[in-house]
């Protein structure tokens, strides 16, 4: 049984006893947690200069996702949190930073920036976060899902310009936090690149 497997086991048989929420939640919040962040990676650099704005959206997402703690599933109707690990901010901030990052590196359009600050846009960037999570299989392993719901709009006249959804996942035999990040990275790399090629193309 893994260390995270053991504690949602032991979670479970302390709360049973009267109080045990409050007294978790007090623990929790004294207790420093170690702090994680994600790379953005480029997109392709081939092809030429566009002289268009691109304003990425803050991502929407679930209360259960909005948040700067790592969600573990253990099953499909629960949820938890990864132990003493958190995002470097809440998850959709560090979304929609690497993708601004990812595009902007690649040099080929004009501005790429937030929805809340910059010039009048030509396109806009909605991003819906599905899935971001670790998954428990039934072998003991972890799962790292990534989902997101892409849709370029034209700023002008709200019009869809076009929608894609990006997933990916990645296993990982331990619940070691630098190796459950390390897999959320991996998969990153390869969305990240394919993300931004997609929207650089529609803007």
């Amino acid at each position: 049984m893994s260390l995270l497997t053991r504690r949602i086991a032991l979670l479970g048989a302390v709360c049973s006893v009267s109080g045990c929420s409050a007294i978790s939640s007090l623990n929790t919040a004294a207790k420093p947690l170690d702090t994680y962040d994600l790379r953005p990676v480029s997109g392709s650099q081939a092809g030429g200069r566009k002289s268009r704005t691109l304003l990425v959206a803050q991502p929407q997402a679930t209360a259960a996702l909005a948040t700067d703690r790592i969600m573990i599933k253990p099953d499909p109707a629960s949820i938890t949190y990864l132990p003493d690990a958190r995002w470097s901010d809440e998850l959709p901030a560090v979304v929609q930073s690497l993708l601004i990052r990812s595009i902007s590196q690649t040099g080929r359009i004009a501005y790429v920036g937030r929805s809340d600050a910059g010039p009048i846009p030509d396109k806009a960037l909605l991003v819906r976060i599905d899935a971001f999570e670790v998954g428990i299989l039934a072998d003991g392993r972890f799962e790292v899902q990534v989902g997101l719901d892409l849709t370029i709009i034209s700023d002008g006249d709200q019009r869809v310009v076009a929608t894609r959804r990006f997933s990916q996942s990645s296993v990982v035999s331990s619940d070691d936090p630098k190796l459950i990040v390390a897999a959320f990275q991996t998969v990153l790399n390869d969305l990240l690149p394919n993300m931004s090629n997609w929207a650089i193309q529609r803007v």
